[in-house]
């Protein structure tokens, strides 16, 4: 359910014919599989295009604060310590890094009696006969992974998941392994959850190859850049997206983006839970959950939001990343432009800009949001 600079994207990457569009089995909107490598590019050359500046291989190591306000990014590098000067700063990291050294109110995955998400090693295979095995539908695929556990000659931690069709003849994407109860902010677990999730794949590899109609032949490809991170610091900003919310498709007056995705809690254990919004429909993100609370000229965007773990099990896939992306920027641009901090920002101002460029939420007009 997004428009502008995230569809721009999609675009970018039929360009290269590297991306697939279908309905959405998960609920509104539509579903986009692509090459990771080829995204690689077409992001690099999409913000080199507008004239940003990319610097890589520079991590943020700490904050100079001046009151409430970041003053500057203390960066390291292999030339060693820098400082990044800004007068608005976006922290798109995932897990809130930079509000959390900044100071920023935060809840932490797990806190709130609810375990953190499980996390996932995605990986690819090649040599898939896809004509076989689309024959195999997710009933059965289920079925097969019980029955293999059942049997002792498997360890699949997770009896369900995803493979999808991927625009290179032959490859298909995974979602199935499973890592419970780490906590993505810890080096230590973060590196035995690494080690077991590329364990698991290959064993999921394995399972497919030799139960699986299709994957006689199939090969392991590669491994997700990291593993895959679903929930670790969500920020308190000034609103708080609830469950309530998105099983209501609640509209805000201050809607940056929508989202249409179910609520896909990876719950420890061998099954995830699914809450759908009512009626195929879709709510707004508020901007005002891009907002730390006590950091004046500081703004997030992606899945660090400000929400209770029911909502950011529905909000914090790709597409809603992109999207809260956008705004997040575009609100950035115009604080510095109009010399205010970003809560301060005039709302109408703000969505008036992002439908003209595109975005889609409430009340905005539904362009460019299918090719």
């Amino acid at each position: 359910m997004v428009g502008g600079i995230p569809w721009e994207i999609v675009e970018r990457l039929y360009t290269y014919d590297m991306v697939i569009e279908c309905p959405s089995s998960y609920g509104a909107g539509k579903a986009v599989t692509y090459d990771p490598t080829t995204l690689k590019v077409v992001w690099e050359q999409t913000a080199l295009d507008s004239g940003l500046g990319l610097l890589l291989h520079t991590f943020c190591v700490d904050v100079l604060m001046e009151s409430d306000r970041i003053a500057g990014l203390v960066v390291a590098s292999k030339r060693g310590l820098g400082l990044i000067k800004g007068r608005v700063f976006v922290d798109a990291s995932g897990d809130a890094d930079l509000a959390y050294r900044s100071g920023a109110p935060f809840e932490a995955a797990g806190s709130d009696g609810q375990p953190a998400q499980s996390l996932t090693t995605t990986f690819r295979l090649g040599g898939v006969d896809h004509e076989r095995a689309k024959t195999v539908k997710r009933e059965e695929l289920v079925s097969r992974m019980k029955a293999a556990n059942l049997s002792g000659d498997y360890r699949l931690p997770r009896e369900e998941g995803s493979v999808h069709r991927t625009p290179i003849e032959g490859v298909v994407a995974t979602n199935m392994t499973r890592v419970a109860y780490v906590d993505g902010t810890d080096p230590e677990e973060l590196t035995k959850a690494e080690v077991e999730g590329r364990k698991q794949a290959l064993e999921y590899s394995r399972f497919l190859r030799e139960q699986i109609p299709g994957y006689e032949r199939a090969y392991l490809m590669n491994f997700s850049t990291q593993i895959g991170i679903r929930e670790t610091r969500r920020i308190w900003g000034e609103y708080r997206l609830t469950r309530d919310d998105v099983l209501s498709a609640r509209k805000f007056d201050d809607a940056i983006a929508q989202c249409g995705a179910p609520i896909e809690d990876h719950q420890p254990g061998s099954s995830t839970r699914w809450e759908y919004v009512p009626e195929g429909g879709t709510y707004d993100i508020p901007y005002r959950v891009l907002l730390p609370q006590g950091v004046s000229n500081l703004l997030v965007a992606g899945r660090c939001l400000s929400a209770d773990h029911d909502a950011h099990a529905s909000v914090r896939s790709m597409g809603q990343c992109m999207a809260m992306g956008q705004a997040a920027g575009t609100a950035a641009a115009l604080a510095v432009h109009t010399d205010i901090f970003p809560r301060d920002l005039d709302t109408p101002a703000l969505q008036e800009r992002l439908r003209a460029d595109g975005a889609l939420f409430s009340g905005a007009p539904v362009i460019a949001a299918a090719s």
